[in-house]
């Protein structure tokens, strides 16, 4: 990782990881925005995309909507409500053979996966 930007990284990760929110770019630079309105748009997607390369932050890609991230680039599962679009970590254990196992009965080069469930959330079954 280039050392240049290294304090707006800093702030990056860490509006990340307080959030825990899985929140999009533009969600992500917003929050940014409320305490270092210095901090161009073009310097969060920049620095996004290199703290993802360097494997510190996860994207996590949402059917149908916009890619969010997270500051928890451990492998978990999520939960998409399909009521709010919110985005939650589903604290289960992962199954770990899982893309050996695909490999291995159909044949592919099984490179990762993402599993998302679908369904409502409890703040939406509350209304």
């Amino acid at each position: 990782m280039e050392r240049r930007n290294t304090v707006q990284r800093k702030i990056i990760l860490e509006t990340l990881k307080r959030l825990n929110n899985h929140p999009t770019t533009e969600e992500l630079y917003a929050e940014i925005q409320k305490g270092y309105p210095t901090i161009s748009k073009t310097t969060v997607y920049r620095n996004l995309r290199l703290l993802t390369q360097s494997g510190l932050v996860r994207r996590v890609s949402v059917p149908d909507g916009p890619e969010r991230y997270e500051g928890q680039p451990e492998p978990h599962y999520h939960f998409r409500c399909s009521i709010c679009g919110g985005v939650f970590d589903v604290d289960i254990p992962v199954i770990s053979d899982i893309d050996a196992r695909v490999a291995q009965k159909y044949g592919f080069d099984v490179s990762g996966h993402d599993i998302m469930f679908h369904g409502v959330c409890n703040k939406c079954k509350q209304m």
